[in-house]
């Protein structure tokens, strides 16, 4: 298996910094810091009895309106039947019915306008009002809350991030990949991640972006790259040190012998071999390395034995370039 190593750190890329968006007093505090909590569910309130007011005066004005366009429709409607009916006298000219029924048109069509107008003014009281309560946008933890009740919340304070949360379930690795190293790696190749921190444990992930711009630190170039999480294991956290390994290309049921037992040069590596207790130096065609053991393409069969080197040698073998 060939692989191409990645250093970086976690990040759960879904944050969320919430406040109110109304000026009031802080009445309810709903969450600790640590809580789960799911879409929708409130976690603030404000004391807001004028903007209560507001939407209760708004919908009333709604009700009216709506009354007053059904008055209307009924005056258009009798309009039409008397202009069919040539009018309730009979000196009533067909002139005057017409005019009759283009007034009461009028009259309605205004009226439906006037509800159109109140009902937008109804979602605006109500949005008012919305932003009186801070509600969470997304499944997530609470990980930081700057409020308590009784407090003010003021013009100058609105902006202040009053909850934050974040959504712990999607997390991605971002780190750095040597120019030497990027030319092999292509989006959607799969990465074995470990963690400083958690050393027992070890996810899957997938190459899911790669800078197309370099970065130069001390005359080294490198590109920044996000690998995606695909089974994160609990004790995760934001900013945890990570490295992955992404696999370049990848062999199974191979014959590998340890990099220590090759001998020779690059272009032609040995190994030595024992057979009848005796010691027979091999030529041996090499394939896949991951840095401490090689793919042995063609010159040594499944359950030989393979000689280690001694420690001169493997000083001066070819493994050690």
């Amino acid at each position: 298996m060939k692989t191409v190593l990645v250093d970086g750190s976690l990040v759960m890329p879904i944050k969320a910094y919430l406040s109110f968006g109304v000026t009031g007093t802080v009445t309810e505090v709903l969450v600790a810091e640590g809580d789960n909590v799911t879409e929708g569910q409130v976690l603030a309130r404000l004391d807001a009895p004028s903007l209560e007011s507001s939407v209760e005066m708004v919908e009333l004005q709604v009700e009216i309106a709506q009354g007053q366009v059904e008055s209307a429709r009924a005056q258009y409607e009798i309009a039409l039947i008397n202009l069919d009916d040539g009018g309730s006298f009979p000196d009533e000219s067909e002139e005057v019915l017409e005019l009759r029924v283009d007034m009461a048109k009028t009259g309605w069509d205004t009226a439906k306008l006037n509800l159109e107008i109140a009902e937008l003014n109804l979602e605006s009281a109500e949005l008012n009002l919305e932003k009186a309560v801070i509600v969470a946008p997304f499944d997530g933890v609470v990980t930081d809350i700057t409020l308590t009740e009784g407090k003010e919340i003021s013009t100058a304070t609105l902006a202040s991030p009053a909850i934050s949360l974040v959504d712990t379930g999607e997390i991605e690795l971002r780190g750095f990949i040597d120019e030497i190293d990027v030319g092999m790696v292509k989006l959607g190749q799969a990465a074995n991640i470990t963690f400083d921190a958690l050393p027992d444990e070890e996810v899957k992930g997938e190459m899911a972006f790669i800078s197309p711009v370099g970065t130069t630190l001390a005359g080294v170039v490198s590109y920044d790259t996000t690998i995606t999480l695909e089974n994160p294991v609990a004790g995760l956290r934001d900013g945890m040190s990570a490295t992955a390994e992404v696999i370049i290309e990848r062999r199974d049921d191979v014959l590998v012998i340890p990099n220590r037992a090759i001998r020779g040069t690059l272009k032609n590596p040995k190994v030595v071999v024992l057979a009848d207790e005796q010691e027979e130096e091999r030529e041996i065609t090499l394939g896949l390395t991951d840095g401490i053991n090689t793919e042995v393409l063609s010159g040594l069969e499944e359950g030989e034995t393979v000689v280690l080197p001694a420690a001169q040698e493997r000083q001066d073998g070819f493994f050690m370039m």
